[in-house]
């Protein structure tokens, strides 16, 4: 047998093992969603009896009565306003510090960079007390402001955005400053446009973090006109009877939908943003 033949039969085999591999990984990761779906159409007694086989009758029961229990409309529209809020302010001063921190030249630019990484080492629960406090003696709790202005500059996110920004040629940036334009030029005309990859990947994972939070809700948010989805499924789970559960799986379908849409949306920008980046 050939050296060539064998060569060939290693890789088909390589591949085989890939696939089978990357199959189980699609299968742990889409089943969570398929659970929920699954659940969600069938009755509250055969969730508690039969909760992993297929429905023997498929039900749209739990969707109806979330509609008129469990007030969606405003819930959405708080969970979205300040996602939506949360992710543009990310996307914008996260994008002009990774900028200023990639391509700017100034003095004390790697040491302060140090810093902030250095920041991402302590435990956020030691500032809940202090946040809170200020926050309270500022007069924004309760208040969206409360959780938007906090959460508008990530230092992961500058981090990410600055290894991304640092791989585009330091050429174009010079050659534009010599054409006259501005920094805030550059950033809107070169960096904007050639860091698409890394943005849609902050703005994914800042709307999922903040659609998802639970905690900062609870802490700051303590009117039910303030609610989000998050917040109003957990106060709403503890008024539904067992024999009812087909209203939280629904409930739970309906929050999980808008977060697996985004991702179908940007999943390109997000898997290029880390096939690109580089940590050094």
């Amino acid at each position: 047998m050939s050296n060539t033949s064998v060569r060939r039969r290693r890789i088909r085999w390589g591949r085989v093992v890939a696939y089978v591999l990357l199959l189980l990984g699609a299968v742990v990761v889409i089943y969570p969603f398929f659970y929920i779906l699954m659940n969600s159409f069938k009755p509250g007694p055969e969730i508690l009896h039969n909760p992993t086989r297929l429905p023997s009758h498929w039900v749209t029961t739990g969707y109806r009565l979330i509609w008129s229990q469990l007030n969606l409309p405003r819930l959405f529209a708080n969970s979205l306003f300040l996602a939506i809020s949360i992710t543009v302010l990310n996307v914008v001063l996260d994008g002009f510090a990774a900028y200023a921190l990639a391509k700017i030249p100034f003095p004390g630019r790697e040491p302060l960079f140090a810093i902030m990484l250095g920041t991402m080492m302590i435990p956020s629960i030691l500032f809940l007390i202090p946040t809170y406090v200020f926050l309270y003696r500022l007069g924004w709790v309760p208040g969206f402001k409360a959780l938007i202005i906090p959460g508008a500059v990530s230092v992961y996110s500058i981090f990410l955005l600055r290894q991304f920004i640092r791989q585009i040629p330091t050429e174009l940036v010079e050659a534009a400053r010599l054409d006259g334009a501005s920094e805030l030029g550059i950033f809107l005309r070169i960096i904007l446009p050639m860091s698409r990859p890394a943005l849609g990947t902050v703005a994914i994972l800042t709307f999922m973090g903040s659609w998802n939070d639970f905690f900062g809700p609870l802490l700051y948010l303590n009117k039910p006109e303030l609610w989000t989805v998050q917040l109003g499924l957990y106060q709403f789970q503890t008024t539904v009877p067992g024999e009812n559960a087909e209203q939280i799986w629904a409930a739970i379908a309906v929050i999980t939908a808008p977060l697996v849409l985004l991702f179908f949306l940007l999943q390109d920008q997000f898997m290029a943003a880390f096939a690109n980046v580089r940590f050094k």
